[in-house]
C-alpha cells in the first residue's frame, strides 16, 4: 500500500510536470512555424492544463475503469470551483473584468447542464462521445472567432500571449515533445494502476477515487496557474483557467470514455457529484455576474466549505 501511495503521488507529479514540458514544445513548433499566438494561446496552452485529466480519462477507460473516468471530471470540475478558486479568493478576492469571462461563464453552465442530459441514464455511449467532441471542436473555433474580434485586448487573451515560448530552436522543442509525450503516457497509466489498487485496500469504489484523489492531483495545473494569476493581480486569469477547465473537461476529458469504452455508470454519479457540480456552477455565476462582479474572501470561504464538506461526505461514503 506504501508502495501504490508513493507511485500515485510520483506519477501525479510527473504527469502534470510533462504536460507542461508537451505543451511548451508544441507552443514553440507553432510559433517558429508562423501559427498566430491568438490561436496558439486558445488552444495549444488553454487546453494544456486539462491535459493530465484527458490522458487518465483514456487510460482509466481502456482499463475498463469508465466510472474513475466520469468521476475525474466531475471530481476536478468540483474541485476547480470549490477548492481553487475558493483558496485563491481567500488570498484575494477576485475581479471579474474580462468580457470573454462573462460570455464563456453561462456557456460553461449551459455545457453543464448537457453533462446532465448524458449521465441522466447513467450510461456514456459512443455517440454521446462523439457529440461531445464535436461540441469541443466548435467551442475552440468559436472562442477562436471571439478572441479575434476581441482585437487581442482581452487581459485572458493577453496573458496567454505573453506565456508562449520565444527564441525556442525546433530542435528543443521537439526534445521537449520526446520526453514530455512518453511521460505522460507512462505516469499516466501510473496513477490509474496506483489509484485502483488504492481503491481497493480502502474499499474505495472506482467513483470515488476519480472524484477525490485523482481529480485533486490532475486539478494542480489550474491551481499553480490561478495561485500565478492572483499573485500578479491577473484575477481574469485565475477565473478563466477554471471557466476553460471546467470547459474542456465536460467536452473533450468526458467525451473520451464514451469513444473508447461506452459502458454504464454508477448511479452515484448523477444522482449526488452531479448535481454538486452543479451548484457550485450555479453559485460562480451568480457571485461573478452579480453587482460587485467579483469574488469575495466570504464567498471564497462557502466555496472552500462546501468542498470540504463534500470530501469529508466521500469518504464516510468512500464504497458508494
Amino acid at each position: 500500500m506504501v508502495i501504490a501511495v508513493a507511485i500515485l503521488i510520483v506519477g501525479l507529479i510527473v504527469l502534470v510536470w510533462s504536460a507542461d514540458r508537451l505543451v511548451f514544445g508544441a507552443a514553440a513548433i507553432a510559433k517558429n512555424y508562423g501559427v498566430s499566438p491568438l490561436v496558439i494561446g486558445m488552444t495549444i496552452l488553454a487546453m494544456g492544463s486539462s491535459a493530465p485529466e484527458m490522458m487518465v480519462s483514456a487510460n482509466a477507460a481502456l482499463a475498463d475503469k469508465t466510472d474513475t473516468a466520469v468521476g475525474n471530471v466531475l471530481g476536478s470540475n468540483i474541485a476547480n470551483i470549490a477548492l481553487i478558486l475558493g483558496f485563491t479568493a481567500l488570498i484575494k478576492p477576485l475581479s471579474i473584468g474580462s468580457t470573454i469571462i462573462r460570455r464563456e461563464l453561462p456557456l460553461m453552465l449551459g455545457v453543464t447542464v448537457l453533462a446532465g442530459v448524458l449521465l441522466w441514464n447513467n450510461h456514456l455511449g459512443f455517440f454521446e462521445g462523439v457529440g461531445l467532441f464535436t461540441l469541443f471542436v466548435i467551442f475552440i473555433l468559436m472562442m477562436l472567432k471571439i478572441g479575434k474580434d476581441s482585437g487581442g485586448t482581452d487581459p485572458i487573451l493577453a496573458d496567454q500571449q505573453s506565456d508562449i515560448p520565444n527564441d525556442v530552436s525546433n530542435l528543443k522543442a521537439v526534445l521537449w515533445i520526446i520526453i514530455g509525450l512518453p511521460l505522460l503516457l507512462v505516469s499516466s497509466d501510473q496513477v490509474v494502476d496506483s489509484a485502483v489498487t488504492i481503491a481497493q485496500y480502502f474499499g474505495m469504489s472506482d467513483l470515488v477515487i476519480g472524484l477525490t484523489i485523482i481529480a485533486i492531483g490532475t486539478s494542480l495545473p489550474e491551481l499553480a496557474a490561478s495561485i500565478a494569476g492572483v499573485m500578479k493581480g491577473e484575477d481574469d486569469l485565475a477565473v478563466g483557467n477554471i471557466i476553460g477547465s471546467n470547459v474542456f473537461n465536460i467536452l473533450a476529458v468526458m467525451g473520451i470514455p464514451g469513444l473508447l469504452n461506452p459502458s454504464a455508470i454508477s448511479e452515484y454519479a448523477m444522482s449526488r457529484d452531479y448535481y454538486i457540480m452543479l451548484v457550485l456552477s450555479i453559485m460562480l455565476l451568480i457571485f461573478a455576474l452579480g453587482k460587485s462582479r467579483s469574488i469575495n474572501r466570504i464567498e471564497g470561504a462557502v466555496f472552500l466549505l462546501c468542498y470540504i464538506g463534500y470530501q469529508g461526505y466521500l469518504f464516510v461514503n468512500a464504497a458508494a
